[in-house]
């Protein structure tokens, strides 16, 4: 395991910005101090990292974010929600994608050298790295995670939205069920939202896989599915995905909700204007990334140091495309 600059001040009995000072030559530092940072350093075999020293020295205003995509409109909320509050406080944004790039790890630790704290997004970041920044003090706030010891986390609520969504459906005497993007990540929201509605309707429900959570992959595995073995309702992990499954119910002649109903998570914009108008559950994604640059501001400033786990609220939305209720034509 590479040494920190930590270790050199705990070695040399000095602060890591005296570490800092006296390696870069800024800043007055005695010459008896100077000799055992440096003696330090030789004995540790310490060799100085962005990460490092930037952390010693202090800040940049500039707070980094890493998304493992930044396409589509639920990013694109988050985002919005997190750089008004970041520019409300004076802070600069340094955006990562980490889709489709080699050496992650690297390119994430040499973000973090070059800003005052991190918003790292579900699993753009694996455990092993988010355990190694909070050892070497990086202020973190995560989002769509489940707690992780040393940072922040902030999601919205799955579970019981989840429930909530299935047992409505049920409510319609739908009795076959597919699952649309299956659980890939073990503690992300897609994983929560799977469980939730599978413990409602337990072996009525199967995983279908989508390669990634988009409209084009929507449209592929619903066609693929609407094409072998219809299900009576598919409930989508996200709203983009909803949208590819219309999509693809359109080609095939199907009507919705006649045929096959379809349900949605996220309640983007075009959920409200689709035809039907989708069934979704509402989660406040500006709100999450607002309520995040205020976490890692918290962090920064010194306002508190200790981790905090925020769950938000979501809610059921019901609209035409999964039907109306029996209850409804009842009355």
């Amino acid at each position: 395991m590479d040494v920190t600059i930590y270790e050199v001040a705990k070695r040399a009995g000095v602060s890591i910005a005296t570490v800092s000072r006296a390696l870069r030559g800024t800043g007055p530092v005695a010459a008896k101090t100077r000799e055992k940072v440096l003696k330090a350093v030789e004995e540790l075999n310490f060799t100085p990292s962005r990460l490092g020293v930037s952390l010693a020295e202090g800040r940049h205003a500039a707070n980094g974010v890493v998304f493992p995509d930044l396409a589509g409109p639920y990013y694109t909320e988050v985002l919005l929600g997190y750089e008004e509050v970041a520019s409300e406080l004076g802070r600069s944004v340094v955006i990562l994608s980490t889709k489709g790039r080699t050496r992650v790890n690297d390119l994430i630790k040499d973000l973090a050298g070059r800003v005052d704290g991190l918003l790292v997004f579900g699993h753009a970041a694996p455990d092993p790295l988010i355990a190694e920044l909070v050892r070497l003090g990086v202020r973190l706030v995560v989002i769509s995670r489940d707690p992780l010891p040393g940072a922040d986390t902030l999601r919205s609520e799955n579970t019981a939205s989840a429930r909530a969504l299935a047992e409505h459906l049920a409510g319609h005497g739908y009795e076959r069920f597919a699952f649309l993007g299956a659980p890939l990540t073990s503690g992300d929201d897609v994983d929560e939202r799977w469980r939730g509605v599978r413990s409602v309707l337990g072996g009525a429900i199967e995983a279908v896989a989508t390669r990634e959570y988009t409209v084009e992959c929507g449209f592929d595995a619903a066609r693929a599915l609407l094409k072998d073995r219809r299900p009576e309702a598919i409930v989508c992990s996200d709203d983009e995905v909803a949208l590819g499954a219309l999509l693809a119910a359109e080609e095939l002649g199907l009507d919705v909700p006649g045929d096959v109903a379809v349900t949605g998570w996220d309640d983007i914009m075009a959920a409200r204007h689709a035809r039907p108008a989708l069934t979704t559950v509402r989660q406040p994604m500006r709100e999450l990334g607002a309520r995040a640059a205020r976490a890692l501001d918290e962090l920064i400033t010194g306002v508190r140091d200790t981790p905090r786990h925020l769950i938000l609220t979501t809610e059921l939305v019901v609209r035409a495309s999964c039907g109306p209720h029996p209850q409804e034509v009842r009355t």
